[in-house]
């Protein structure tokens, strides 16, 4: 065994077993590499991605005359959420190309043959996974959804047919429970006015009706933070007959707000942790039908920094061993696999939103599958 330590540290000079801190020089030396990689990788393709969107939408950009401190606020969100979006196919590509290069230049055979097992080898790639992954979590709870916020207004004000009223998706025929004796129903709702028509509030008590107020428009008061009803009628049900109150104008408090009648489609990717968690809940207790689209959105602020690990285990698999076709070949298996993952992680995120599929088990998928390669390649690497 000493004999080997010595061989390879004669062959392979710059490196030395043992180092400071728990983490041997070799260590060290990888998880900078790993580190040092991704950010270049970050740093080269956020530049492709902003010039190739500059190229798309320079032309709507001078129609609509935007200033450009809105231009330059916006291309700092899409920075942040192109990053966080396409943040596997990078770590993937950026532990393909240079576990490759370690490959080729035989520094992992020096590595290998001075005693150290594999799965020793791997340390330094699961600290770096780590750190990344802290990174992506912490990111994904506080820092993405104010960049999604911004990116996502921006696009629908300026960019997108519609405007300001394309963020509420469809906003006709609104059916929503607000308690669990409660039901409101508006035709339509027009978000810049503030106003619904053809409001109707149903209140009942263990499946019996109690009262129904009806109005042809109810906006909503900012300032006084109350309701204005017009033409208002409300019909209270009693045993002896139903008492009847009509009137032009009604101002009244109720327990909701008109714009969560139609939240703007992407809510959930702007709302922090905490409150995503509370959206949720007051989501679930409404009977929303976009319940599953909030879900997914919670449940990848998990998956997406947990894949960290299994796409660097299978980068280092895939790319550890010296191949006839070099780094190329490396890089091309790597592209396949971190476009197939992108590929079912976007598929099974679509199923859920959109069919019976549970979107915990939907999100978690495309991680559970590459996990089982993962495992799988990494086997075989070891021999």
């Amino acid at each position: 065994m000493e004999k080997n330590i010595d061989m390879s540290k004669k062959k392979f000079g710059k490196f030395s077993l043992w180092g400071l801190g728990g983490l041997t020089i070799i260590d060290k030396y990888i998880l900078k590499r790993y580190l040092a990689t991704f950010v270049v990788m970050l740093l080269l393709f956020i530049p492709i991605g902003i010039v190739v969107d500059v190229s798309e939408k320079i032309n709507k950009l001078l129609e609509n005359k935007v200033p450009f401190l809105e231009i330059a606020f916006y291309y700092y969100n899409f920075t942040i959420y192109f990053a966080n979006s396409l943040f596997p196919i990078f770590l993937f590509l950026s532990v393909i190309w240079f576990t490759s290069k370690l490959a080729n230049d035989t520094e992992i055979i020096a590595i290998l043959s001075s005693g150290i097992s594999f799965t020793r080898f791997l340390r330094p790639y699961i600290i770096g996974a780590s750190i990344v992954s802290v990174v992506v979590l912490l990111m994904g709870f506080f820092v993405v959804p104010a960049a999604s916020e911004g990116f996502n207004n921006f696009r629908y004000t300026y960019l997108k047919g519609g405007g300001k009223e394309a963020m509420r998706g469809n906003n006709t025929d609104v059916y929503r429970q607000i308690s669990d004796t409660e039901f409101i129903y508006v035709n339509s709702f027009n978000t810049e006015s503030k106003t619904a028509f053809y409001f109707t509030l149903e209140k009942f008590n263990k499946e019996k009706l109690v009262h129904k107020i009806t109005a042809t428009r109810i906006k909503w008061n900012p300032k006084e933070k109350n309701y204005t009803m017009y033409d208002y009628t409300k019909r209270t049900v009693g045993e002896l007959g139903d008492k009847i109150e009509k009137a032009p104008e009604k101002i009244a408090r109720f327990n909701f707000d008109l714009e969560d009648l139609t939240p703007v489609i992407y809510i959930a990717e702007t709302l922090s942790l905490g409150k995503l968690n509370a959206f949720i809940k007051k989501e679930r207790e409404r009977g929303s039908s976009n319940i599953n689209v909030y879900l997914v959105v919670l449940y990848k602020k998990y998956s997406v920094p947990v894949s960290a690990f299994i796409l660097t285990i299978i980068a280092v698999a895939v790319s550890s061993m010296k191949r006839r076709g070099g780094m190329g070949t490396n890089l091309a298996i790597g592209i396949a696999l971190a476009f197939a993952f992108v590929f079912f992680d976007k598929i099974f995120g679509v199923l859920a939103e959109k069919s019976t599929i549970p979107p915990f088990l939907a999100v978690w998928l495309p991680n559970i599958a590459f996990g089982i390669l993962a495992i799988y390649l990494l086997r075989n690497a070891k021999r």
